[in-house]
């Protein structure tokens, strides 16, 4: 019996299935085509959880993320980070000498471009790499490979013919972990945390410098910054950051006092565990 659903985007065998099964052994990873689609699950009630990347160390941050997270009504509750590796997989008994074209998302073909460069292999792209292994179960063919993650070879029953082959091994995509509970437990008070806002200024000069300032006058680290625009307007530009500490603690409280005062929206999207990754040297 699994402890419930927990959702992430793409095909069963993909990075985000992965994260799920590490993050969360005892819950069943329901795969949806679409962000938009497992955020409404999480929604719905359909699942308890969703597990979401939102950036990727070598390919930066996933855009649709961030104009879905506002608008979603779920909560952060936590984060993982991830490495990324990315094998060769093929149908059982290809050699790899066979192979002439591998098919995989384009970012993942992008990661192991030198890679499959230097084996002089063709590539073609598809909407993502656990679907890569999955067609390519479907549709054998000695002279055809996939580049996914281990746990697509295991499901679809490929064979992997070369391993970790992405150019850069310090590759990290990191998750989000998020509920439809709106208040969701307060991390443990000993634990560093992180937490995640958004926010737009006031339309008056040097608004967004101001609604800043308090947080290098009380000591804040800011670790998050960026922007996006809401439906599509130049002029309404929202801010999505990332911050050390709680709410609650005192130069946080006050940080985030002044940034108020200087901005017509702003919503905590979710205080959650500093993920043990972020320690490491």
């Amino acid at each position: 019996m699994t402890k419930g659903r927990i959702a992430f985007q793409g095909e069963l065998g993909a990075n985000s299935h992965e994260a799920c099964v590490a993050a969360f052994p005892d819950m069943e990873p329901v795969p949806h085509a679409a962000f938009e689609e497992a955020f409404d699950a999480v929604k719905t009630g359909d699942c308890q959880l969703g597990m979401i990347p939102v950036e990727n160390s070598i390919a930066g941050r996933v855009a649709d993320v961030h104009h879905l997270l506002p608008s979603s009504g779920l909560k952060i509750i936590g984060e993982r980070f991830k490495p990324i590796h990315f094998q060769l997989m093929v149908n059982p008994g290809v050699k790899l000498e066979d192979v002439k074209t591998v098919a995989s998302m384009p970012i993942a073909l992008g990661q192991c471009r030198k890679s499959l460069r230097r084996m002089g292999l063709k590539t073609v792209p598809v909407g993502d790499t656990a679907l890569a292994a999955k067609l390519l179960s479907e549709n054998p063919d000695p002279t055809h490979g996939a580049v996914s993650p281990a746990l697509a070879a295991e499901l679809y029953g490929l064979e992997i013919v070369a391993r970790d082959i992405e150019d850069e091994h310090n590759n990290t995509t990191r998750f989000l972990v998020m509920t439809a509970d709106k208040n969701p437990p307060p991390p443990p008070f000993t634990t560093p945390c992180v937490t995640s806002f958004i926010f737009r200024v006031r339309n008056l000069p040097a608004a967004l410098y101001k609604a800043l300032g308090g947080f290098a006058t009380n000591g804040v680290n800011m670790t998050k910054l960026e922007s996006y625009m809401e439906n599509g307007a130049f002029t309404a530009t929202f801010f999505y950051a990332e911050v050390d500490g709680r709410p609650e603690d005192r130069d946080l409280a006050l940080a985030l006092e002044e940034l108020r005062f200087f901005s017509e929206r702003f919503e905590i999207l979710g205080v959650y565990p500093a993920d043990a990754f972020r320690s490491r040297g």
